[in-house]
C-alpha cells in the first residue's frame, strides 16, 4: 500500500503512530473525491454519512486522548449521540473537528513512550492497559476510515481515483517495487 512506512521499528508507540497517520491520510485522499453536497449523505436511516463518521470519530478521539494517563477516556462534556445525528454540514467546520480530534491523538502519542504501555488507563469506568487503548483507537479508526472510503468510492463510482494498487495492476506494481528494492 502506498504511503505505509518502509522503516524497521521495534517501537509500539511509533508503529501505532505510522498506521494511524495513515488511517487519517487515506480518509483524507478519499475526502478530497467527495463534493460538499455528499458529505452528509447516508445510503440509507441506518447508515452514517461521512459527515457523521467524521464528527464520530472527532468526538471520540478528544474524548479518549485528553488526559489519556489521567482521567476516564470518555468525558462527561462528550456528546456521543449528537455525533450521529444528521443535519447541515459545512466542510471547513466538518474539517476544524476532524483536525482536533486527531492533533490531541497524535500530541499525547507524541509524548507517550514504549515503557508506558503496562500504565492504566479507564475507558467508560473499565481498565485498560495504555497498549490495549491504543489497539481499540487503531481498530476503532480503522472501521470507520473504512466506511467513509467505502461512501466516498460510491459516490464517485467509475470516476474514484484509486486510494492504493487499482484493480488490474497488481503485478505493474509489484515488479516496479521489486525494481526499486534492489
Amino acid at each position: 500500500m502506498q504511503g505505509m512506512a518502509h522503516k524497521f521499528t521495534v517501537s509500539y508507540v511509533e508503529d501505532a503512530r505510522t498506521v494511524l497517520r495513515n488511517h487519517k491520510r487515506m480518509a483524507e485522499k478519499a475526502l478530497l473525491q467527495v463534493r460538499d453536497e455528499e458529505l452528509g449523505v447516508a445510503l440509507d436511516e441506518e447508515s452514517n454519512s461521512i459527515a457523521v463518521l467524521m464528527r464520530h470519530l472527532a468526538g471520540n478521539l478528544k474524548s479518549r486522548w485528553t488526559d489519556f494517563l489521567t482521567t476516564d477516556g470518555e468525558k462527561p462534556d462528550r456528546r456521543r449521540d449528537s455525533e450521529f445525528e444528521s443535519g447541515p454540514v459545512n466542510r471547513s467546520e466538518l474539517m476544524a473537528q476532524w483536525e482536533e480530534g486527531w492533533s490531541r491523538l497524535f500530541e499525547t502519542l507524541d509524548g507517550l513512550s514504549d515503557k508506558q504501555l503496562s500504565a492504566a488507563v479507564t475507558i467508560r469506568g473499565e481498565a485498560h492497559s495504555a497498549m490495549q487503548a491504543i489497539n481499540r483507537t487503531v481498530a476503532h479508526t480503522a472501521l470507520h476510515v473504512g466506511q467513509m472510503v467505502m461512501l466516498a468510492k460510491h459516490f464517485r463510482s467509475s470516476e474514484w481515483k484509486t486510494l492504493s494498487v487499482a484493480r488490474g495492476k497488481s503485478e505493474e506494481y509489484n515488479a516496479r517495487m521489486m525494481r526499486g528494492a534492489k
